[in-house]
């Protein structure tokens, strides 16, 4: 083997783990835990805070403001609860949820590009 095949194939791999790294070793953001009813989420190159823990039972609402002019972010969908809102740049658009079972449950763009996700826990478990 030369020295020029030997750099590309230690490259190759570099590049193999780097990329294996990059998009699958990804670790999950901690949950942002809701104290009060309601939290604010700004949509900007996703949702932020991406994870939110909520009580089973109580009433949460969820305050979307989109900063992203992003066509994909101009929607949002949470399908467990058949929820689907345009969300206008700049303006606040309140979506109350009663969750009444544990899980997780998905928030997503119109075009199921970025994620979040609500956790619902016992009232008991949510930290506070």
């Amino acid at each position: 083997m030369t020295v020029d095949k030997i750099i590309v194939a230690l490259l190759s791999i570099g590049g193999i783990i780097f990329t294996y790294w990059f998009f699958l070793m990804k670790k999950e953001d901690k949950a942002f835990t809701v104290n009060k009813n309601s939290v604010d989420i700004t949509v900007k190159g996703g949702y932020s805070p991406e994870t939110i823990s909520i009580p089973k039972g109580k009433t949460t609402t969820f305050h979307f403001i989109r900063r992203d002019s992003s066509s994909c972010l101009e929607e949002v969908i949470i399908p467990d609860f058949k929820i689907r809102k345009y969300l206008p740049m700049d303006k606040e658009v309140s979506i109350p949820i009663t969750p009444q079972k544990e899980g997780k449950y998905e928030i997503s763009c119109g075009m199921n590009m970025f994620h979040g996700k609500i956790i619902v826990k016992d009232p008991e478990q949510v930290e506070g």
